[in-house]
């Protein structure tokens, strides 16, 4: 398996909205995305969508990654254990975790954000976790702290942002461009991404 492959959680009531910016733009760029499971039956999203898993989380390893995506879900403290201990084996591999909502509180409890600046829904849902970290959290859209990404539940275009960067899908002015467009509104990066996958397609 190519390191270009995302793998994304999947689990039912998974907060569908936080995630497909990110996996639309990594799949427009030329990465795989692959779903994980805690097993390969279909989950259920909050709003209705049903996934089927490509791999069960208990198959899932960090050398075959280039990044993990931890979405939100009313599920979190069900699942919480196993796709937590994926994300720790992410990180000690040195490779990349990305969680947003529910999914941060989640690696908060798990003892993952102590000692790493980090966001999410607000300081003070964190704090009753009863977690460590308290000094390390920034009021920021969304956070990059080397291989860990963080954001809350009202960001998903911030929290893509930071995996595009991260993975280095776009140049930094297409990257731009690209957050202009989906969190702005602004007409005018169009132009510039519309370039970009010209270009790409002429190479």
């Amino acid at each position: 398996m190519e390191r270009k492959t995302v793998h994304v959680a999947v689990y039912d009531t998974f907060a569908d909205w936080e995630i497909p910016y990110a996996t639309t733009a990594l799949t427009g760029a030329g990465h795989r995305v692959v779903y994980v499971g805690e097993s390969g039956e279909p989950v259920i999203s909050m709003g209705g969508m049903q996934v089927s898993p490509g791999l069960s989380v208990a198959d899932l390893r960090p050398g075959d990654s280039a990044l993990l995506i931890l979405p939100g879900a009313d599920a979190w403290e069900k699942v919480l254990p196993p796709f937590a201990s994926a994300a720790r084996a992410f990180l000690d591999a040195g490779v990349p975790v990305a969680a947003i909502c529910g999914a941060v509180t989640g690696l908060a409890k798990e003892g993952l954000l102590d000692d790493r600046p980090h966001t999410g829904a607000a300081a003070g849902v964190l704090a009753a976790t009863g977690y460590r970290g308290g000094g390390h959290y920034r009021e920021t859209d969304a956070c990059t702290d080397g291989d860990l990404i963080t954001a809350g539940p009202t960001e998903p275009v911030a929290f893509a942002r930071e995996i595009l960067a991260r993975l280095e899908a776009y140049p930094p002015e297409v990257l731009d461009a690209w957050f202009r467009l989906f969190r702005h509104s602004d007409a005018s990066a169009y132009e510039v991404l519309a370039a970009h996958e010209g270009a790409s397609g002429a190479a």
